[in-house]
């Protein structure tokens, strides 16, 4: 086809990605009176925020006080800045402590998503000024999948790791109290598995769970809300090209249906396309090494298109050796790795390097594990992969991966597509042998975790130490809920790479979305969120939700600035319209 033939469609607003951040803008474009696309890569839709937990880290949201709970603005900058030690510009700091309560509000009273805070999901770090013990973590609300139609069927799948048995959703309270046995667990489990198969209409038509939890509830619900607006949504529509004329972006230019489509932007771009996570060339440029695509938790399409777009118009990048890390293991026959989230905070496990000794608090935040293994790794060369090791008490009661107890899924019923995962010996100087690790050091680590547990007190690393590490512990387990002895063979070890669930580097924005070139001035007419843009949260990670949230609120507030942009250029144009019949009346 000519350029001449070339199609050609004009909105107001074009969004790139149909992540929750992009779905959002696009929903908030529409409500101030703009048209909006959403253009999307893939075939379905959510992004990187449908295979998520959901959760959004809002400091002072209004749930906070229906709870009885004050949160205050000054407490929530004090602990951003504390985390992010200067590095993110104050300016977007203040947007998103001034705008993402009230863009809850805006979602909530406008979409079929609703949030709930959890008031024992502590902040990451404790020990830092302004932090709190919970409450600032989010989480979604199940939605019915029945009110999205034959759109269910494009929303992309939750990760399996997020499911009961491989079918049945919950939502991490309910996972939280499945895993802790907290009273009423049996009853919670047999409920939810009886609710899956009783939904008789629903399993006529697949195998998943129409009740939608986590990031399946946050992005079909956000769908949800474009349908009702009448919002296009491309799939398959992968863009090739920014548009831009005079120094400003014009839209994108876009593969659909085998053919190239021109997308003209009146007021801007917005690009919520994801990070570069999945491109390996992206990846031995920026990241540390060793580094593989293949060890992330994300989608295939995440490979940082809109961050290279944005790059050759002389964007300036920031942040681009950081990831938001996550240790991870690999399942056969699955298209992206597992993220372990949880089972390292369960009593009766112990991570180590190749010499066979502990670098980090096993139960620490997931964003600060894959660091200390790259740091551990630059003085050992030893610690890329690591190892986790249990023996067969931790092997009864806890999962680990996709792998359920052994009270449940003992290891003749391992399914085979598991069974690479998981390596098995008699004795720890066995086991060590099998995966390559010094067993005279794996022998004196497991000494000393012994002696750890029988204390209570883990003299290295503190596991244990402090609320956020005790959420997912084991409560029938004293004197810490977070240690038990590894003293029962056989004993087991699983490999943990050096994975992630995103890039935290990308586009340097401002405080209204706007992408900055290298002279810090706006780059006019786009506008980069979510993980296409540098992270505001620097190189740290506040809690849980501190993707998202950010995500959805900038994209509301790129949505804001450029419906103010239009009502300013409207009133301008009013003004002038009047100026001149002043002139020839």
């Amino acid at each position: 086809m000519s350029a001449q033939q070339t199609q050609t469609h004009v909105f107001d607003v074009v969004v790139v990605g149909a992540g929750a951040g992009g779905m959002l803008a696009a929903c908030r474009a529409a409500d101030r009176g703009l048209s909006a696309v959403v253009i999307e890569k893939s075939e379905v839709y959510g992004g990187t925020s449908a295979v998520s937990g959901g959760g959004i880290w809002i400091p002072c949201n209004h749930h906070i006080a229906e709870l009885g709970v004050t949160d205050t603005r000054e407490a929530a900058r004090t602990y951003i800045d504390a985390c992010t030690k200067g590095v993110t510009a104050s300016g977007r700091i203040d947007a998103y402590l001034d705008v993402a309560p009230e863009m809850l509000r805006y979602v909530e009273a406008n979409t079929p998503v609703r949030y709930e805070a959890l008031p024992k999901y502590a902040d990451y770090f404790q020990h830092l000024p302004g932090s709190m013990p919970g409450y600032r973590a989010l989480d979604p609300l199940p939605v019915d999948g029945a009110l999205l139609g034959d759109e269910l069927a494009r929303l992309r799948l939750p990760s399996p790791g997020t499911l009961v048995g491989g079918r049945v959703a919950v939502t991490s309270k309910e996972a939280h109290v499945m895993l802790s046995k907290a009273p009423g667990y049996i009853a919670l489990a047999l409920k939810q598995f009886g609710r899956y198969w009783f939904d008789w209409r629903g399993r006529m038509q697949s195998r998943r769970d129409r009740r939608l939890t986590l990031g399946n509830a946050l992005a079909g619900g956000l769908r949800r809300a474009l349908l009702d607006r009448d919002v296009p949504l491309w799939l398959n529509a992968p863009m090739r090209e920014l548009l831009e004329a005079d120094g400003r972006v014009t839209g994108v230019e876009v593969e659909r249906n085998g053919q190239r489509v021109r997308v003209l932007a009146k007021r801007g771009v917005i690009l919520a396309a994801g990070g570069f996570e999945r491109n390996q060339a992206m990846r031995e440029r920026y990241l540390p090494s060793p580094t593989q695509a293949q060890w992330s938790a994300t989608p295939l399409n995440n490979t940082g298109d809109a961050i290279a777009a944005g790059m050759r118009l002389g964007a300036r990048t920031a942040l681009m050796e950081h990831v938001w890390g996550a240790p991870t293991v690999h399942v056969d026959r699955e298209e992206k790795q597992r993220a372990l989230f949880v089972e390292r905070n369960l009593p009766g496990c112990v991570i180590v390097n190749g010499l066979g000794k502990r670098f980090v608090n096993e139960a620490a935040p997931y964003s600060e594990f894959v660091p200390a293994m790259y740091r551990d790794h630059a003085q050992t060369g030893a610690c890329v992969p690591a190892w986790m090791v249990f023996d067969a008490r931790f092997r009864h009661r806890y999962p680990c991966g996709p792998i359920m107890p052994a009270v449940m899924m003992p290891d003749s019923r391992i399914p085979v597509q598991f069974r690479s995962l998981l390596y098995k010996a008699d004795t720890l100087d066995a086991l060590a042998a099998q995966i390559g690790v010094d067993a005279q050091g794996l022998r004196d680590t497991v000494a000393k975790m012994n002696r750890y547990a029988a204390s209570g007190v883990d003299e290295e690393f503190a596991k244990g130490g402090n609320v956020f590490d005790t959420y997912y512990g084991d409560p029938s387990v004293k004197p810490n809920p977070c240690l038990a002895p590894l003293d029962t063979g056989p004993f087991y070890a699983v490999r943990i790479d050096a994975g992630d669930i995103g890039t935290k580097g990308g586009l340097l924005t401002d405080a209204f979305a706007r992408v900055l070139r290298a002279d810090d001035s706006p780059i006019a007419g786009l506008y980069a969120i979510g993980n296409t843009s540098a992270s505001m949260m620097g190189d740290s990670y506040p809690g849980a939700g501190s993707t998202l949230g950010p995500a959805m609120t900038f994209g509301y507030i790129a949505a804001n600035h450029l419906a103010d942009e239009a009502s300013d250029a409207a009133d301008t144009a009013s003004a002038s319209t009047s100026e001149l019949r002043g002139v020839t009346s």
